[in-house]
């Protein structure tokens, strides 16, 4: 199919699900804007947005849950300075959508001079960054259940010491429009899908965790037996490791990060910082230091939402701008920040596709997509072979991180202790405490391996959850806080 084919079959789809219920074309829309824009506003747009899920939960071979829903919306948002009004329905029904838009333009006062609404007109075709399927479709709900049983036999036949298996999977299928005061119409329709996996296994009255996941933007399809097997093989091995795991040393020390998932630091330690908003108000660590070294030479950080098929990848974003590759650190330097349209214009800055919001119920914010540090020139190996005394840190759990000053704490669900360059064994109960602008200065090795995570990344902020991406190559931190139990 043409490129010029597949837009049409897009725009098709989301105007099916999100304008033929309204009775409304482009003009009908275009006056709801102009009726906006009769008030004083520097920008507006409306955001309409179609949404149906299912998702399955299984343990111990037993249905525990699962739902369907829909949901479908018009969210009505006027900007005037700094300010930003949103009012939103999920009637599709012209008076709501009109009842909205009346709302929003009283943040700006009555009877001055608007921003003149420019007729709309679709946007020049932009590349899809994943295929128009509906995963909630593409398997019958037998089919879903049977796939959650077979991932857990397979688990069960890998480890006889499982004591539970649980397994998720969640499939999603958005249509969205997003119509500006400026003319952009902008559609996009968006397949998500997540397979997950967590096993509890025993031995002399321990109880250890393991887990594995995959996801991306296509269909159920991709979930073969091939990729079960590295789910099952992942999650046990992760336990398995796990029973055998001694208390972790604590103290300051030199940390090698794996490749791909632990880039969760970098998205939550870093990231974050380098969002627009946070530094036009000032309360970033990275606030006011553009074009100044912000960590050691060879750290590039990019935030690229134009990956096809990745959890964090959008065509455009939620303000119809297209993605792409930024690039935020290059070289040590602080080079770009991550922007929607309002923090871009108040920096006097370009908008770079990164106006993200959860639903047509919130405000456009500042949101990473998939965000990663690029490779180096040392082999992996290498890298953990420079260890003389410190932790090989696999893969994280949870985290906590202060924006302001970039602090953080990270616990690490996998990771070894290594000496003389050799894995002695794994350990447990650890913690990296530090910070996320220091931590880049103490990078020392970068090494060829890079990857991203899985495909299971959700990030929060201002409670609003999107999905995203992280990743990195192997990375050698040469000095960082490692809380633990155990003596080194």
């Amino acid at each position: 199919m043409s490129q010029e084919n597949t837009n049409i079959e897009r725009w098709n789809l989301a105007e099916r699900h999100l304008w033929a219920p309204l009775g409304w074309d482009a003009h009908a829309v275009s006056r709801v804007l102009q009726e906006i824009a009769s008030h004083a506003v520097d920008d507006a747009d409306l955001y309409f947005q179609y949404r149906h899920a299912e998702s399955w939960s299984l343990e111990e071979g037993i249905v525990k849950a699962g739902s369907f829903s829909i949901d479908a919306g018009v969210g009505a948002r006027a900007i005037h300075g700094e300010k930003q009004a949103l009012a939103y329905t999920d009637v599709l029904e012209p008076d709501a959508v009109r009842d909205a838009a009346r709302t929003v333009r009283a943040i700006a006062a009555q009877g001055q001079a608007g921003v003149t609404a420019v007729p709309l007109a679709r946007v020049a075709a932009v590349t899809p960054q994943y295929p128009a399927v509906d995963p909630v479709h593409t398997l019958a709900a037998t089919d879903k259940v049977a796939l959650l049983q077979r991932l857990e036999a397979k688990a069960r036949a890998l480890e006889s010491r499982l004591d539970q298996v649980m397994a998720h999977l969640v499939a999603v299928w958005e249509a969205v429009i997003v119509a500006r005061l400026d003319g952009t119409l902008a559609y996009d329709i968006r397949p998500l899908v997540r397979l997950s996996l967590t096993v509890i296994a025993h031995d002399n009255g321990r109880r250890e965790v393991g887990s594995a996941g995959i996801g991306g933007r296509y269909g159920l399809e991709r979930f073969d037996d091939a990729v079960l097997d590295r789910l099952a093989e992942q999650a046990v091995r992760q336990a398995q490791v796990n029973l055998e795991a001694r208390p972790a040393p604590a103290g300051e020390m030199t940390v090698v990060l794996g490749s791909g998932w632990p880039g969760v630091l970098l998205h939550e330690a870093v990231g974050h910082g380098l969002e627009g908003d946070f530094n036009r108000k000032g309360v970033s660590a990275y606030s006011g230091q553009l074009g100044e070294t912000v960590a050691a030479k060879g750290v590039t950080v990019v935030d690229n939402g134009a990956m096809p098929e990745r959890r964090g990848s959008l065509t455009v974003d939620d303000e119809g701008t297209p993605t792409g590759e930024t690039v935020l650190i290059e070289d040590g330097v602080l080079v770009g920040y991550l922007h929607d349209r309002l923090n871009a214009r108040l920096m006097g800055m370009r908008p770079t596709g990164n106006g993200r919001r959860e639903s047509y119920a919130h405000l456009t914010l500042p949101r990473m997509t998939n965000t990663y540090l690029r490779p180096g020139p040392y082999a992996p190996e290498e890298v953990v072979a420079s260890l003389d005394r410190g932790i090989y840190a696999v893969q994280f759990g949870g985290g906590q991180v202060d924006i302001t000053s970039g602090k953080f704490v990270f616990e690490m669900s996998e990771a070894y202790w290594v000496e003389n360059g050799k894995i002695q064994y794994p350990v447990k109960g650890a913690t990296l405490i530090g910070d996320g602008p220091e931590v880049m200065r103490q990078v020392t090795m970068i090494a060829n391996d890079w990857a991203l995570d899985p495909g299971i990344g959700t990030c929060g902020k201002e409670g609003q959850s999107v999905p995203v991406g992280v990743g990195q190559p192997t990375l050698r931190i040469e000095r960082i806080t490692v809380g633990g139990t155990g003596g080194a």
